[in-house]
């Protein structure tokens, strides 16, 4: 937990923000396509600035990873979380599952997303999130890709099981990748805690809404090792809206995952914040020195001697 007067600095934890709208979510795929998006009300300015005047009130800074399709139609809010002092990264262009793009379309989308982020705040973008994290074995060569690009470091991998993402057996803790063109990106996997013989997500999002939040904040803190080791936690905007429009045509476990607690989550973010350490991803990749180096093969991560 935080360090008092008496204690040396505590480990400084990566507070990351997903910048894209309810309508957005892979989710709602089948409810909602692409091209209906215009029609929705959008609500990613007003949710966005709640955030950022949570942080304020805390003296937070965190790393924004904005969606291109959001950039392009609101390049004020990026200059506006760029002028608090919060560090920009990339969330890609379209939000689309990257194992369901080809490399040509996934290279085109995140180089455009870059460079829109570049030319709104004049600085470089050198993180990236995968929309829903979907850097697994389908799509390991996205890795490559970024590196091609120009990323230093990526937060996209999830150490664990699931039906849409997760590269089960991989590092918990920061390291490094070769890729095959012979760049090196920092990957800060997805937090995860090891309990029971398994991986049990502990990073945020539906996990910090939908378990009690003593529970999230024992998982988090384990993972961590007793607030030892810096981890990534991760928020929508969306998140602290629960007045947002509903899709009752979802299904019922596509809902669970969405709704639930959105009139809890702004509360346990401000206790989170009381709880641990935070600051941007960049700040906790320098707090943490990895000597582990990994390369890619066509379907796994295979740890280099």
């Amino acid at each position: 937990m935080k360090a008092d007067n008496n204690q040396t600095t505590a480990t400084v934890h990566a507070m990351t923000i997903d910048v894209e709208d309810y309508f957005h979510v892979a989710a709602f795929k089948d409810v909602i396509r692409p091209h209906q998006w215009d029609q929705q009300p959008s609500r990613v300015v007003m949710n966005t600035h709640k955030i950022l005047n949570l942080f304020e009130s805390q003296d937070i800074k965190g790393t924004f990873f904005i969606l291109g399709w959001v950039a392009d139609r609101f390049p004020e809010l990026v200059k506006a979380i760029d002028a608090a002092g919060h560090e920009i990264a990339s969330h890609g262009y379209s939000h689309q599952l990257i194992y369901s793009q080809s490399p040509k379309v996934f290279r085109e989308e995140t180089r455009k997303s870059k460079d829109l982020l570049e030319s709104i705040t004049q600085k470089p973008c050198d993180g990236y999130r995968a929309a829903s994290y979907s850097i697994t074995k389908k799509s390991l060569w996205a890795l490559d890709i970024l590196g091609e690009l120009g990323f230093k470091w990526d937060s996209s991998i999830f150490p664990i099981y699931h039906d849409n993402y997760g590269i089960p057996d991989t590092p918990s803790e920061p390291y490094k990748i070769q890729t095959k063109s012979g760049k090196t990106l920092i990957e800060f996997p997805i937090t995860s805690a090891n309990k029971f013989g398994m991986s049990i997500p502990a990073a945020g999002g539906g996990y910090f809404r939908q378990f009690p939040y003593p529970v999230f904040r024992y998982l988090f803190n384990s993972a961590s090792k007793k607030n030892t080791v810096p981890k990534v936690f991760y928020l929508h905007p969306w998140e602290v809206d629960p007045d947002q429009p509903r899709f009752t045509n979802a299904s019922w476990f596509s809902r669970f995952r969405h709704y639930t607690n959105l009139d809890r989550c702004e509360a346990r973010l401000a206790a989170l914040m009381k709880d641990f350490d935070f600051g941007t991803l960049s700040d906790s990749i320098l707090s943490y020195n990895s000597s582990e180096v990994y390369t890619c093969t066509e379907r796994e991560l295979v740890k280099l001697a």
